[in-house]
């Protein structure tokens, strides 16, 4: 029986370059549908946040943090802070980078991620965010699900 659910995951982030793991939230979300094979799509509403995968452990997130900020550093002088004043534009340059999307595959009901594969959310802003992050489950359930 084909499938489309959707959900949403909610989290506090800080006023720094927060790494979030979402793995085991996003994956008992899937579990939760009944879809045994299909495509899962997350995206995070929002200019100065973004979503990719990573090794979730701490040399890999700070390396992560590191390269952002030598490729888009903080303390340049960015158009979008002169014109509204809040310091943030260096948020929303690393978020349209980094995207605000991520599709992942699903197999026999389990998120299709390698052994040291992690979701995670990149929080850029200057300033403490609620953040909800959607989801949407497309598949087929098993014919007695």
């Amino acid at each position: 029986m084909f499938s489309l659910q959707s959900f949403s995951i909610e989290v506090e982030t800080t006023a720094g370059t927060d790494i979030l793991d979402l793995t085991s939230q996003v994956a008992e979300k899937v579990r939760s549908t009944g879809v045994d094979t299909g495509l899962l799509t997350l995206f995070i509403p929002g200019s100065t946040a973004a979503l990719t995968t990573i090794e979730y452990e701490s040399g890999a997130v700070q390396d992560l943090k590191a390269a952002i900020e030598r490729l888009f550093p903080q303390d340049l002088d960015y158009a979008h802070d002169r014109r509204w004043e809040d310091g943030n534009g260096y948020a929303h340059v690393r978020a349209a980078f980094l995207k605000p999307s991520l599709s992942i595959p699903i197999e026999q009901g389990q998120l299709l991620l390698g052994p040291w594969q992690q979701i995670v959310l990149l929080d850029f802003d200057n300033r403490p965010r609620q953040r909800q992050i959607r989801g949407q489950v497309l598949g087929l359930k098993p014919a007695n699900g």
